[in-house]
């Protein structure tokens, strides 16, 4: 009798550690599968991540390369003056590329209505690009030039009734003039003017001057 007990025992021992067994297996299995899946999910974001960056280290590239060449058809005013005055101010550019100007400047950002000229030539004094263009163009093409200028500082935008084109793109002494907001050549411009080698007063501010109504940024 004992001897049956004492083989009962070892049998559902045995059992028991064979179910011990099977469950440690599938843990094992699910913690491999768990893990598996998060490791696979991981590699993933991280091959995103790095195609992600290399493709923006190559568009940077790009655009370095681009600005570092002269812009098809912009045209250069090498002798404008830069007094500052209270008068109103004619230039002979439209929009200004530069000339005497207000002393206070406008202040950088996107505006939906006209800005004065004479305060927004000192910002381009500053290393501003000011992109303006015709009122006319819709509304689609004004959204893409808003979401060209982006948030980069020392830019302004701006409508500019009678504009001769439908966009300028203006820098000191510098001017583009272009008819779609799609021109890539905008965004070459900006690249290589912002606060380019034009730039008369290297650092001076782009804030803290005048905001005229209409500022949307």
């Amino acid at each position: 009798m004992n001897k049956k007990r004492s083989q009962e025992n070892q049998d559902r021992q045995a059992r028991l550690a064979a179910i011990q067994a099977q469950q440690r297996a599938g843990e094992r299995k699910r913690n491999a599968l768990i893990f598996g899946g998060i490791g696979a999910v991981i590699l993933a974001i991280i091959i995103a991540v790095t195609l992600v960056i290399v493709n923006q280290v190559q568009v940077n590239r790009d655009r370095e390369a681009a600005a570092a060449e002269p812009i098809q058809d912009v045209q250069e005013f090498p002798d404008v003056t830069f007094n500052h005055v209270e008068a109103p101010v004619q230039y002979e550019q439209s929009p200004p590329v530069g000339g005497d100007h207000n002393p206070v400047w406008t202040n950088c950002g996107v505006y939906t209505e006209p800005i004065p000229n004479e305060n927004s030539v000192h910002s381009m004094e500053h290393g501003a690009v000011w992109v303006t263009y015709n009122p006319d163009i819709g509304q689609a093409e004004i959204d893409k030039l808003t979401d060209l200028v982006g948030s980069r500082s020392y830019v302004l935008l701006s409508p500019f009734p009678g504009l001769d084109s439908p966009v300028a793109a203006s820098a000191w002494g510098l001017q583009l003039k272009v008819d779609s907001a799609d021109d890539e050549r905008l965004t070459t411009f900006l690249d290589k003017y912002i606060q380019g080698e034009q730039t008369r007063e290297p650092g001076a501010a782009c804030s803290g001057g005048l905001t005229p109504a209409g500022r949307a940024s």
